[in-house]
């Protein structure tokens, strides 16, 4: 199997790349990333010999043709621009990486066939679910709120649009907020221990009673090999079914740490969503269920941050 992930050394890239460098051996992989900012270049030294590097950015047809080499099998896209308050802020980068790099993708795989594009994609395109209303299911119309949202809605119907005109065989996964070891600091849980660490307010956006799903990035990875096993051409939602208020999430990461500082409301964030939900049952009857609970999960996430920073208090 001929394999290509896209932002395999950003942070869900990561897991998945070495996923399958531990679960599929003979898979011969190849790892198509521009190493921005949120990336870690060093994420797959010494990978072995089944695993290649090729540096550039998604949206250029010619690192795209480079990382295609002699043909590709299966694509996992998930190199993308994903802070929604950079979108609001630079929402050209997000409109050039997220659509233009997931057009480049499918004209490639129109070009040279594939066996299956699965295009990896957020519960963020669904837009504000109110509170207490079901989990957003697969047919759920798109309403996103902000830049991010909309280049990743937008990249979905790129991605149906060349399934019905070109027969590339897609599917789409959305997932929830992920966690785990190597995210980047802007993200909420690295943030919030930062603060913590350094003995600074706990602020959050606005009242802090915004809700998310939360799933440990490793069981995103696994969700995606299992996605990979099943025929294309449909959406699924990947979740571990772990609705937290963001003030909730604060109070587990400072009682983690010992601490007992002060949970404060800030400025809220443009177009914030108050809930994301997904229902996950059509994944899970296909055989796949999230394996870490969210307790061990996120200990382990939370010293794993906070032992790093500790080590490189510099770090940003």
């Amino acid at each position: 199997m001929r394999v290509l992930v896209t932002g395999g050394c950003g942070f869900i890239g990561t897991h998945l790349v070495r996923r399958i460098l531990a679960l599929r051996p003979s898979w011969q992989l190849c790892n198509l990333d521009a190493l921005t900012y949120a990336a870690d270049p060093c994420a797959h030294d010494n990978a072995g010999p089944n695993y290649r590097f090729v540096h550039g950015k998604v949206q250029d047809p010619v690192a795209v043709s480079a990382a295609w080499g002699s043909g590709i099998d299966l694509v996992f896209h998930l190199a993308a621009e994903s802070h929604v308050d950079r979108s609001l802020a630079h929402g050209a980068l997000f409109i050039e990486s997220n659509i233009g790099g997931t057009q480049a993708l499918l004209e490639q795989a129109a070009r040279s066939p594939v066996q299956h594009f699965i295009q990896v994609s957020t519960d963020e395109v669904y837009g504000d679910l109110p509170i207490g209303a079901p989990p957003c299911s697969e047919g759920a119309a798109l309403g996103p709120s902000n830049p991010y949202a909309a280049s990743k809605a937008a990249a979905d119907l790129l991605a149906w649009s060349h399934a019905r005109s070109f027969g590339v065989p897609v599917s789409v996964t959305r997932c929830t907020n992920n966690y785990g070891a190597n995210q980047h600091a802007e993200k909420l849980i690295p943030t919030l221990v930062r603060r913590i660490l350094a003995g600074q307010d706990i602020q959050l956006y606005g009242d802090g009673e915004q809700s998310r799903d939360w799933i440990h990035a490793q069981d995103h990875a696994d969700a995606l090999l299992h996605v990979a096993s099943l025929e294309p051409g449909r959406t699924w939602h990947v979740g571990a079914e772990m609705e937290l208020e963001n003030r909730e999430l604060a109070r587990q990461v400072r009682d983690i740490l010992g601490s007992q500082l002060p949970i404060t409301q800030g400025p809220d964030r443009p177009g914030h969503d108050r809930r994301y939900a997904l229902n996950t049952r059509a994944l899970r009857a296909t055989g796949w269920a999230p394996a870490i609970p969210w307790t061990v999960g996120l200990e382990r996430c939370v010293q794993t941050i906070a032992k790093t920073l500790r080590e490189s208090p510099d770090a940003p």
